[in-house]
């Protein structure tokens, strides 16, 4: 160990899911005298470990992780609410001279807890209109409206995703704004290195399916059926998470094990080519190699990466 080096207020570790976000967050907190924050909307739900790739207490190496299995598989997520609690980890953590680490590959979640950034309110009335109509008509036919009244923010959100379709038209209706104007833009709460680790796609798509079958043997299925009686199927936001999402439909005979464990490999896969977009938006992140030929000099070079921003 070295001497702590000071650090700025904030460290982010960001980028595609499997790129190796998480040892990188234990070894700063490590060498900065932090405590790591969770930013993966779905671990933050409790029982769900193997498909999240949470990290194990002993893969944690006594650094301490909050915002970890905080809500259950039944509660729908809310970035409102993760960005109280994120920022009062934040706050926490530096009244005590100490450095906050996000790590994580939930892009809103991220700028959420850094970033000025209000979220609108819900209207129940309206929300339950448009969850009615996504019910009897499918995603497709809202999507289409969404299209002509916020062209951007179509083509961000996927036209088979109901549950954040309907939360744009229902910004548009409480705000009378596009959906747009209400995400983050780069006006910081906080001061932060961000830090984007950077996989090479076929070595990251090599990962992500050695990473599914990881999981398979460590006894996802199992996971996702003892949680299905905890009320993992009615849950809006965890039922959908990538493995759970496929293993619940191989379970209700939709489809066999084979396919979901192919299609869980497929969905993830694009997901991470989702958030690798997102993050390469931000101009502040700095990207470093995490790549297998990279993976030892990561962390220093990380390391060496906060030191200059705390020095400059």
């Amino acid at each position: 160990m070295t001497p702590r080096t000071p650090a700025p207020r904030v460290i982010t570790v960001v980028g595609p899911t499997a790129a190796g976000k998480s040892d990188l967050g234990v070894f700063l907190a490590q060498r900065l005298d932090g405590e790591v924050i969770n930013a993966d909307s779905m671990q933050l739900y409790r029982g769900m470990d193997i498909g999240t790739a949470k990290l194990t207490l002993p893969e944690r190496d006594g650094v301490p992780h909050r915002l970890l299995d905080i809500w259950d598989v039944t509660e729908a997520a809310s970035v409102a609410e993760y960005q109280r609690l994120a920022r009062r980890e934040i706050d926490r953590l530096l009244a005590e001279g100490r450095t906050p680490i996000l790590v994580g590959g939930s892009g809103l979640y991220v700028k959420g807890a850094i970033d000025a950034l209000e979220f609108p309110g819900t209207d129940p009335a309206i929300r339950a209109r448009l969850e009615a109509e996504l019910a009897g008509n499918g995603p497709g036919a809202l999507h289409a409206r969404l299209a002509a009244a916020d062209p951007a923010a179509a083509r961000a959100i996927l036209p088979g995703n109901g549950r954040r379709i309907v939360r744009a038209l229902e910004v548009i209706e409480i705000t009378g704004k596009p959906f747009t104007a209400n995400l983050p833009d780069e006006k910081p709460v906080y001061e932060a290195v961000q830090i984007g680790v950077d996989v090479d796609r076929p070595e990251l798509d090599d990962r992500i399916a050695r990473r599914v079958d990881r999981m398979w043997e460590a006894g996802l299925v199992d996971e996702v059926r003892a949680l299905e009686g905890s009320g993992l199927r009615e849950g809006l936001t965890a039922s959908r998470a990538l493995g759970y999402q496929q293993v619940l439909a191989a379970l209700a005979g939709e489809c066999t094990e084979g396919d979901a464990r192919a299609e869980t490999v497929r969905a993830t896969k694009r997901f991470a080519r989702r958030q690798d977009s997102w993050f390469r938006r931000d101009t502040r992140v700095v990207w470093l190699g995490g790549g297998d030929r990279d993976r030892r000099e990561l962390p220093l070079r990380a390391l060496a990466l906060v030191e200059r921003a705390v020095t400059a």
